[in-house]
């Protein structure tokens, strides 16, 4: 949530700014739902994907999938210049907003802590590694990122000056924005970001001490394409969402002046949260076997469904009518017509 919302937008003609900026959101909200929404069926469909650590890139791809459905408002907003959906709706998308920044927060430091612990102390923490666990820890997430968010809930609004969705502090007003921002800058990125590291630090330190190498050599074999996959997504995080929270904090200490440069900057580092969100999805399959496998499978069932799903009622009603007319069948004439359904009985499964 950022105390730039209220910049105007670059001073480029209208119908220019309007068309780009669409497309912009556009693509981003086709490719974050579309991906998200297929991350989110793999791991609930198909029984080996419901490890731990895809238990919270779940709950992370529910997070991202919320974000992304936030995209519609702030690109109407955007090509409107204006808010057009009422109060009630402002509060939803502002609470959205925060609830699903900070649960993203939150399933990634918890996700490096997972990666540590794994690696480091395998045995030790088996017993806390439990689907089970992941799930209470994932509710739990989201009754913070709940909490955190009811101030923003209650302070939502249609601002007068600019018509626009925001939040209106109290008096003293710029009390109240700056401990704000300072909140959900500490708690919401650099806080979190440096447990992140201190993890991977340990981690490192860890794995490439003389004692611990022959012990963890086997172990590394079977998480190192985890880890690597897990650390990546961080820094993808990380490099997305820190031109946001440094802009914030910048603009605490210096009034950054509404030109068309600084208007600029504010849609490139809003952009770049979306695309955050969107590129994860991208990021599993690439990195993980698994992922990949599961989407292939998906995609191919969709698929054949799609091209026997015709045939099949095709096939059912000839037989129907088959019968119907009281047709003799040879077991020739049986084993043939049996064969195809067959066929996409298991294309189904």
């Amino acid at each position: 949530i950022s105390t730039l919302h209220s910049l105007s937008m670059p001073q480029m003609p209208a119908t220019v700014y309007t068309v780009v900026s669409a497309v912009i959101f556009i693509i981003i909200f086709i490719v974050g739902l579309l991906g998200n929404t297929l991350v989110i069926y793999v791991v609930v469909r198909y029984t080996k994907m419901k490890t731990v650590t895809n238990l919270y890139i779940l709950n992370l791809a529910l997070a991202d999938e919320l974000y992304i459905l936030c995209i519609p408002f702030q690109c109407t907003q955007n090509v409107l210049s204006y808010w057009p959906y009422g109060e009630f709706l402002c509060k939803m998308y502002m609470t959205a907003d925060i609830m699903s920044q900070f649960t993203s927060t939150f399933c990634l430091t918890v996700m490096s802590i997972d990666r540590y612990l794994a690696v480091v102390h395998p045995m030790k923490s088996a017993k806390w590694r439990k689907p089970h666990v992941a799930k209470i820890l994932n509710a739990l997430m989201w009754a913070v990122s709940f909490l955190i968010a009811l101030p923003v809930t209650i302070f939502s609004n249609i601002q007068e000056r600019f018509n626009s969705c925001n939040i209106t502090w109290p008096e003293p007003y710029h009390l109240w924005s700056n401990a704000f921002i300072l909140f959900t800058a500490i708690f919401g990125f650099f806080g979190p970001v440096v447990v992140i590291c201190l993890c991977y630090l340990l981690l490192v330190i860890r794995v490439r001490s003389a004692g611990a190498r022959a012990g963890l050599t086997k172990l590394r074999k079977s998480e190192r394409k985890v880890t690597r996959m897990v650390v990546v997504i961080v820094l993808v995080f990380v490099l997305c969402w820190l031109p946001f929270f440094t802009i914030n904090l910048v603009n605490l200490v210096y009034t950054i002046p509404e030109n068309d440069f600084a208007a600029t900057m504010y849609f490139i580092q809003v952009i770049l949260t979306y695309v955050n969100s969107c590129a994860n999805p991208i990021l599993y399959g690439f990195l993980s076997n698994n992922f990949k496998q599961s989407f292939q499978k998906a995609l191919c069932v969709a698929r054949a469904n799609e091209l026997y799903a015709p045939d099949q009622q095709g096939l059912t009603s000839n037989l129907n009518r088959s019968k119907i007319g009281q047709v003799p069948a040879s077991p020739a004439r049986t084993k043939i017509n049996n064969g195809p359904v067959q066929n996409i009985q298991v294309r189904n499964q």
